[in-house]
């Protein structure tokens, strides 16, 4: 008898993909794939797009069973050699609020765009590689929910994710960055998505503060960092494929490209408005500044890169990008400022910058600090000022973010920008936020603005705000102030003395 011959990774490869595509007998093409032509873009052989990786189930379960072994042992000694105490300082679990607030939900998100994707794009590789990305996008939620395990046992502030992504007025950003990329056609949540997010922004996120993570010997961020980047490196690899794609198919969809790369670039950008916060103010051991962060990646790697390999097909940068680059020695500081006024109302600590975070500010930024920012510093901690905010701050229409950003060629002064639409003004932090709107006001006027939901009652009443966030009262408040702070500082102080 005859040895059968092992199938080759192509052949398996195919047989996966190709050979379980089909012609529809009992619908239409059309009614098969309702959304394919919904958006203009013109596909003339949808057998040419490959997925870049070819992988197969086999090795797709493979390999993803192996990271997650690893994963799971590093979180498992992590919490029996009661890692908490490595840490630099307990300050650096406020930007893992941030991180774990905005993180987890949105990766829920994306598996469920991704089994969108996966479902209503006519090519079988796409609709593979979505399947298995959206497959990725669920294992790192129930990693990310499983780290909120070990900061649980000593921390507080972990408690109440899930309300607090659905709830909280600062978790409407990515909320609404998602929702808005959910009720997009498919090929748009691909741009937005694997583009706009993942090549774009993902290696600041990732990279940037995974490097922080182990610098501020943070284990337990570090071991999930590890265990999602390889995923995130496929998902740049595709969403890079899908725009060539496009933009070869049909000389008539690249305007259509270009509109999603001008429009999603600055849905992302303003999405990430957070990160700058968490590597220049909170992070105890600093690497590297967001401005630094901001040139390396995103100027060097993507403007100077990535868009000019795209420069053949027709492609320029991202219509705002100028601002963007502009903003880079203030956004950090802004968003810091606006935090410190807010804490009351946050599910995380903020806290005005000590001494050594001063210096850093001042080495990183240099006159944009000690001639400006220094300076709204000194009033905010003045201690015959009251720094609290006063009421509930405007929020833009598109980004959902208070209204805090500069004009960008002066950063004295405040940016309002505003569209009449059917009578009623909608109200913007910026020109990208305020384009955005105008191609599409009748998606953005629905917006659910959190302030004015609180305005109308519809989250209860205003002292039990709160409660509806899923806040307890250790969870808001100055981080100097707060019981994390006190808790970390008696045991390191008990962990000096036993040794």
């Amino acid at each position: 008898m005859s040895k059968k011959k092992k199938r080759g990774l192509k052949e398996e490869y195919n047989l996966f993909t190709r050979d379980l595509d089909w012609e529809p007998g009992y619908v239409s093409w059309d009614e098969m794939y309702p959304y394919a032509k919904m958006e203009g873009i013109k596909i003339h052989d949808w057998s040419r797009w490959e997925d870049p990786f070819r992988v197969t189930i086999e090795n797709y379960v493979r390999i993803q069973a192996e990271k997650e072994r690893k994963f799971q042992a590093i979180r498992e000694n992590i919490d029996l050699m009661q890692s908490q105490l490595d840490i630099s300082d307990a300050r650096w679990l406020e930007a893992m609020k941030l991180f774990m607030g905005a993180a987890a939900p949105s990766e829920y998100n994306a598996h469920r765009l991704f089994q969108f994707v996966a479902r209503h794009v006519p090519s079988p590789a796409i609709r593979f590689a979505a399947l298995t990305q959206s497959v990725d996008e669920l294992r790192h939620v129930q990693d990310q929910v499983l780290m909120f395990n070990n900061y649980n046992k000593y921390y507080q502030g972990f408690h109440s994710w899930r309300q607090i992504a659905s709830r909280h007025w600062l978790m409407s950003v990515p909320k609404s960055f998602f929702e808005d990329a959910l009720t997009a056609g498919p090929f748009e949540a691909l741009a937005a998505i694997s583009f706009g997010f993942e090549v774009v922004f993902t290696n600041i996120l990732f990279v940037t503060v995974g490097s922080m993570a182990v610098k501020n010997s943070d284990h337990t961020y570090t071991g999930v960092g590890f265990t999602s980047q390889s995923d995130e490196s496929r998902h740049m690899t595709l969403g890079m494929m899908a725009i060539r794609a496009m933009l070869e198919e049909d000389p008539d969809n690249v305007p259509i490209v270009q509109r999603w790369l001008d429009k999603w670039y600055w849905r992302a950008y303003k999405g990430f408005a957070v990160v700058p916060y968490m590597l220049d103010y909170i992070a105890p051991r600093k690497l590297m500044s967001w401005k630094e962060a901001f040139e390396m990646y995103i100027e060097d790697q993507v403007f100077n890169g990535l868009f000019k390999d795209l420069e053949p097909y027709g492609i320029r940068l991202p219509l705002h990008a100028k601002d963007s680059i502009k903003e880079k020695d203030h956004l950090t500081h802004q968003v810091a400022l606006l935090l410190h006024r807010l804490p009351h109302v946050t599910f995380f600590h903020p806290f005005a910058p000590n001494e050594q975070d001063k210096a850093f500010l001042a080495e990183k930024y240099g006159s944009t600090w000690t001639d400006l920012w220094a300076k709204k510093w000194e009033q905010q901690t003045d201690p015959n000022h009251d720094h609290i905010y006063p009421g509930l701050p405007q929020l833009c229409q598109t980004c959902q973010i208070p209204m805090i950003f500069s004009e960008p060629d002066n950063p004295e002064e405040t940016c309002f920008r505003h569209s009449v639409h059917e009578g009623e003004t909608y109200h913007f932090c910026s020109d990208g936020c305020k384009w955005i709107f105008d191609q599409e006001p009748d998606k953005y006027k629905q917006a659910w603005l959190p302030v004015h939901e609180i305005l109308q009652g519809n989250c209860g009443p205003a002292e039990k705000l709160p409660e509806y966030w899923g806040l307890e009262p250790e969870d808001t408040g100055d981080y100097y102030e707060s019981l994390n702070y006190k808790n970390f500082t008696k045991w390191k102080e008990m962990r000096a003395q036993s040794i």
